[in-house]
């Protein structure tokens, strides 16, 4: 579930689709929650949306621009190969582009990408343990975690293949000493994973700092892991709630 289509329709250029403003809104929404919620890395990192039709474009952030700041317009359009589509007078970050390109080629169901550089998730990407099973926020997304091991900044288009390989069919991976992913059929699928697993990563944080862990017993953690199961289908209710926040403290991301 999206904005309210009448509200998305009144900066709409004449030369973009319906669909593509309505996945361009919600793109920028996110980014505009992203930093709302204090997850940004100044203009680092990259949230992506593919673009409806079968012509394997995608939206992400132009390079430059804080996560506060960026727009519907201001997103920029590329293709498979990193080639700029509709020219708007910003350019990408080839690392985000990398990592982006990889999952949305690679996963039909891959309709938005996330991925954070947070002091939480970074923290638990920097643990040999990974995420554990100790809340149960944590349990929730714990067998959808995928693991990608630390290869350098982004940059080597080689790296996709591997990425792809380790990430599978899972919606969640942790990369290594780096940060975190995910990946869902809308915008708001993703952001509701990113939502859960950073909020599971901040309280692990937490709780290593108090003493002693407690671990649940295997059945819990098992009945826990067939009930995470609802967490896309949460996501329509979710979002037109952000998106009212988003809209009484930050409206300008439709523009």
């Amino acid at each position: 579930m999206s904005a309210n289509p009448a509200m998305m329709n009144q900066a709409r250029p004449q030369h973009i689709s319906d669909e593509e403003w309505q996945a361009r809104v919600d793109l920028a929404a996110a980014y505009r929650l992203v930093a709302m919620f204090g997850w940004d890395d100044l203009i680092f990192t990259h949230l992506s949306a593919r673009v409806p039709g079968g012509n394997h474009h995608f939206l992400i952030n132009p390079y430059g621009l804080m996560f506060h700041e960026i727009t519907a317009s201001s997103l920029v359009k590329v293709d498979q190969d990193a080639n700029i589509v509709s020219e708007n007078g910003y350019r990408i970050n080839p690392a985000g582009f990398t990592i982006h390109s990889a999952i949305h080629m690679a996963r039909d169901d891959a309709g938005s990408v996330m991925h954070l550089h947070n002091h939480a998730g970074t923290a638990v990407s920097a643990q040999k343990c990974g995420l554990l099973p100790i809340t149960q926020t944590g349990m929730l997304v714990y067998n959808r975690i995928a693991y990608h091991d630390y290869e350098g900044v982004a940059l080597n288009l080689d790296e996709r293949e591997r990425l792809v390989n380790d990430l599978g069919d899972k919606d969640i991976m942790i990369l290594r000493n780096h940060g975190t992913l995910t990946l869902g059929k809308t915008v708001a699928e993703a952001f509701t994973l990113m939502y859960f697993l950073e909020n599971a990563c901040e309280k692990q944080i937490r709780a290593q700092a108090g003493g002693e862990l407690n671990i649940p017993s295997q059945q819990a953690i098992e009945t826990t892991r067939a009930q995470s199961e609802m967490l896309p289908m949460v996501a329509p209710l979710i979002w037109p709630g952000l998106i009212r926040m988003l809209e009484s403290k930050d409206p300008g991301y439709k523009t």
